[in-house]
């Protein structure tokens, strides 16, 4: 009977935690990814060695900002969207990624690595797939696209290892 009680408890659980698994429990405070085609204005972000173009933005809450990021420097970057705290957390993943070999000066390495047991979680597992967050090539382009739900100080920021430190950071607030 306790065998049955035990198995009946565990299919429980997994199917109450299959939303919250499959959605990747990706979940922000200040807003959230959203499609291109939702956008309200597109913004162009240079990237450049350690430095961003502009340094500064004003968004609103409720707005939804298409970024177009242009890595015009001759190194990886990120653009990352968060607040002081989370680029310190991040910053430490990238490290990790870095020291493994997937992280390069100019890009990412995929390797031979099983991807498919890869995420953001403390058992050591690595893959940059944030949706606040995108790398970009030297001489490509991206785009991140975001809905601000509420207004607030924040940063954009590059946190391949030692790009914050050296500047590679700028002021993004949202206002009412």
């Amino acid at each position: 009977m306790f065998l049955r009680k035990s198995w009946l408890l565990a299919g429980c659980l997994l199917v109450l935690s299959a939303p919250v698994l499959a959605s990747g429990a990706h979940t922000y405070a200040f807003g959230a990814a959203a499609p291109a085609t939702k956008a309200t204005r597109t913004v162009e972000v240079v990237l450049q060695d350690n430095s961003f173009s502009p340094k500064s933005l004003d968004v609103k809450a409720g707005e939804t900002v298409r970024f177009v990021l242009v890595n015009k420097g001759q190194l990886l970057h990120e653009f990352n969207l968060g607040d002081a705290a989370m680029h310190a957390s991040h910053q430490k993943e990238m490290l990790q990624m870095q020291a493994s070999g997937m992280l390069t000066a100019t890009g990412v390495k995929m390797g031979n690595m099983d991807h498919s047991t890869m995420g953001h979680d403390n058992m050591g597992g690595m893959k940059h797939d944030d949706p606040n967050s995108v790398l970009v090539e030297p001489g490509k382009t991206a785009e991140l696209t975001w809905t601000f739900s509420k207004a607030g100080a924040l940063e954009f920021a590059c946190n391949i290892p030692g790009h914050y430190q050296a500047g590679m950071v700028g002021k993004l607030t949202v206002s009412q």
